[in-house]
């Protein structure tokens, strides 16, 4: 695998990584749905199934995230720590990352809500990289109830 292919992938897995945190921010659901055409989406208990699917992802997205009049969740993505680990035929990868999530509902407290790790699989066609799975782990948790409109821990 040459060092051009290793590049171009780390920079496609960073748009993706990246671009997850800026749609959810702006409240575009089908844009983050999109991200997981091809992809599972879960959480990291034993008995989180997820969802599969864009339209999936983004029926949970619609149910479960609050968005205010600007049409956002009034919140800010922080994903930090990326570590991308490319396969030798650059066909498929792993990453890792650390998110904080922020948010500020009126002009009052911005207030860190939620705090974990994702950890992504990644693979590559003709049409370029893409989302395989997400795994989120939950380290911290905040005030969720201006952010969600149920409690995730108490969904069954």
């Amino acid at each position: 695998m040459s060092t051009q292919a290793v590049a171009d992938a780390r920079s496609a897995i960073e748009e993706i990584v990246y671009g997850y945190a800026e749609l959810m921010d702006r409240g575009d659901f089908a844009g983050v749905a999109a991200l997981f055409s091809r992809a599972h989406y879960r959480g990291a208990g034993p008995s989180d199934s997820g969802v599969e699917g864009a339209a999936a992802v983004q029926e949970v997205l619609e149910t479960m995230v609050q968005r205010y009049d600007d049409g956002t969740p009034r919140t800010l993505h922080v994903t930090t720590n990326l570590a991308i680990d490319v396969d030798e035929l650059a066909v498929s990868a792993r990453a890792r990352s650390c998110f904080t999530v922020f948010q500020q509902v009126d002009t009052g407290v911005i207030n860190p809500i939620i705090a974990g790790r994702y950890q992504d699989s990644y693979a590559r066609d003709d049409s370029g990289w893409y989302l395989t799975e997400r795994v989120f782990l939950t380290s911290l948790v905040g005030d969720l109830s201006a952010h969600l409109t149920v409690d995730p821990f108490s969904v069954a």
